[in-house]
């Protein structure tokens, strides 16, 4: 249901695209690139616009019966930091189902499985540089995996996996101690989804994407 501000206005993000004149792409990345528009404003001038071009997320917030979240510190060189996470990772193949990677990335990263699915919230990481959409999944019922630990390198043979409690994280969002957009994000959603109509309340698995359509 979508909230009307004082103007009548419904407080609701609209999908809109404005003319692009012309396009190229600079860098051609791995996983991502940039692509440089040139858009025609409202007022008939063209400027252009450079930004990344993202496949799209998925975040895990795995919630146990003691209200603790699973949590991975993992260092990112763009900042320069070790930042604590939530399990997460991109959606790298057209029309990927986001809830199967979520469950493959909560296996990969932490060698756990969870029972109970919902869409916590969905955002754009960073909307005036990147087209990068995020879906963030709160997964309960947790337990071990089956199997053998998946095998990982790079800065992820490095991590640290813990569990810590929701309040200490929101405690540590607010005093700036915590950072990562998909944690920040999720324990807020989280804190206010618990406060508020509860959890039954959340959206399904399954629930559409638009920023990100896909095959159920």
């Amino acid at each position: 249901m979508a909230l009307d501000n004082d103007n009548g206005t419904a407080i609701v993000d609209t999908p809109e695209s404005w003319e692009v004149v012309a396009s190229r792409t600079p860098f051609q990345g791995a996983k991502t690139a940039v692509r440089s528009d040139q858009v025609r404003m409202p007022d008939r001038s063209v400027v252009r616009r450079d930004y990344q071009v993202h496949p799209g997320s998925v975040c895990v917030l795995a919630l146990d019966e003691q209200q603790r979240v699973l949590v991975l510190k993992q260092f990112r060189h763009p900042v320069r930091h070790r930042l604590w996470e939530l399990p997460a990772g991109l959606l790298d193949v057209p029309g990927e189902n986001p809830l199967l990677a979520a469950q493959r990335e909560l296996y990969e990263e932490a060698h756990v499985k969870a029972e109970d699915w919902r869409v916590l919230a969905d955002f754009f990481s960073s909307p005036g540089g990147s087209d990068e959409a995020v879906r963030i999944f709160l997964a309960r019922d947790l337990s071990e995996a089956e199997g053998a630990r998946y095998a990982v390198s790079e800065e992820e043979a490095d991590m640290e996996i813990a569990r810590v409690p929701l309040g200490d994280l929101v405690a540590g969002v607010l005093a700036g101690r915590l950072g990562n957009p998909g944690l920040v994000t999720g324990v807020l959603a989280l804190s206010a989804a618990l406060a508020s109509g509860g959890l039954e309340s959340l959206r399904p698995a399954l629930a559409p994407w638009p920023a990100r359509p896909y095959e159920a």
